[in-house]
């Protein structure tokens, strides 16, 4: 199993990874953690330094999920015939999603510092539909589109439900 999670900030591609990840045993890789210079939340981090630790780890394992929002690291995923999943349920759910999302550690120092930038991660999240480039909703869909593989545009919060009897087909 392979799975590339693509979609806007807060629709939910950290959960869902996270409960694929969990679920199969897979490793997880969040391409935010490829995508900017460690430690430094405003400094992207070289394409091709970010492209060849995508690629590393595809190679390196059997089976994984990776999430994120940036088509082009998304797209390196894709030379591996992952499942892809798009999440997209619009924006009043990313809103929401962003509201309640707890403490990212791994993105910010403290939990103050991430509620510090709220309300630009909303005015982000917004922009989405409207912007253009690999972090917009053009970019994700043109991506998606050009997929020949597997794919599953999610319009709605999935269940994520441990315990359910049949899973649904984009999460096997």
């Amino acid at each position: 199993m392979r799975i590339a999670i693509l979609g806007n900030s807060g629709s939910g591609k950290s959960t869902l990874a996270q409960w694929l990840a969990r679920r199969h045993g897979a490793p997880l890789l969040d391409l935010d953690s490829v995508a900017w210079e460690p430690g430094q939340i405003a400094v992207r981090r070289a394409a091709e330094a970010a492209t060849r630790e995508v690629r590393d780890f595809c190679e390196l394992h059997r089976t994984w999920v990776l999430e994120g929002c940036y088509a082009s690291l998304v797209e390196v995923a894709l030379a591996f015939e992952p499942r892809l999943i798009f999440l997209n349920p619009g924006e009043a759910q990313c809103m929401e999603n962003c509201r309640g999302r707890p403490w990212e550690p791994h993105k910010y120092p403290s939990k103050v510092e991430q509620d510090e930038r709220l309300a630009f991660l909303l005015f982000w999240v917004a922009d989405y539909y409207q912007r253009d480039g690999e972090m917009s909703l053009s970019g994700h869909a043109t991506l998606f589109e050009s997929y020949a593989g597997e794919k599953y545009e999610l319009t709605a919060r999935p269940e994520l439900d441990d315990a359910a009897r049949e899973p649904p087909a984009w999460s096997t």
